[in-house]
């Protein structure tokens, strides 16, 4: 494993550890990292988790319009396709403005491909992720306990 590369996301059921994927968003995943070594994930809700399709997260206002100070980053698409397990960045209708939203695939989500940026999957404890209460947004929502680059923790 290349913990520099791995991030553990405790929730309340359990850990999901990710691999990270800098060889399709080396600039998403520099955010990433730098976003969970500040904390910034640390008690952010999944705000919007609809079954079959996926598991968003990563707003601070929990409302789904909300996102770090940072600035926005610059599209990087892959083909990478998003199936089970993929991470990749929430972004309004601009392909240019994903900043801290994520979301996880619960399914094949294909007709995303190539629209969406691909930045990690999950390699181990997909069923916490499965478990997340479901909504949109949920009447008491999932949380990310903590969000650690492997490396640190």
């Amino acid at each position: 494993m290349d913990s520099e590369n791995t991030l553990v996301m405790t929730l309340a059921t359990g850990p999901v550890t990710i691999k990270l994927r800098p060889d399709l968003a080396p600039q998403h995943v520099a955010r990433i990292k730098e976003l969970a070594r500040e904390g910034f994930y640390d008690g952010v809700v999944f705000h919007r988790v609809i079954p079959g399709f996926m598991a968003q997260g990563g707003d601070p206002t929990g409302t789904g319009s909300g996102g770090s100070q940072k600035p926005n980053l610059p599209a990087e698409f892959s083909k990478e396709p998003h199936v089970r397990g993929v991470c990749s960045m929430a972004r309004t209708a601009n392909p240019n403005s994903a900043n801290s939203q994520f979301f996880i695939c619960f399914d094949d989500a294909r007709f995303l491909d190539g629209q969406y940026t691909v930045w990690g999957e999950v390699t181990d404890g997909i069923e916490h992720i499965d478990a997340l209460p479901k909504g949109e947004p949920p009447r008491d929502p999932g949380k990310i306990v903590s969000l650690k680059v492997a490396a640190d923790a």
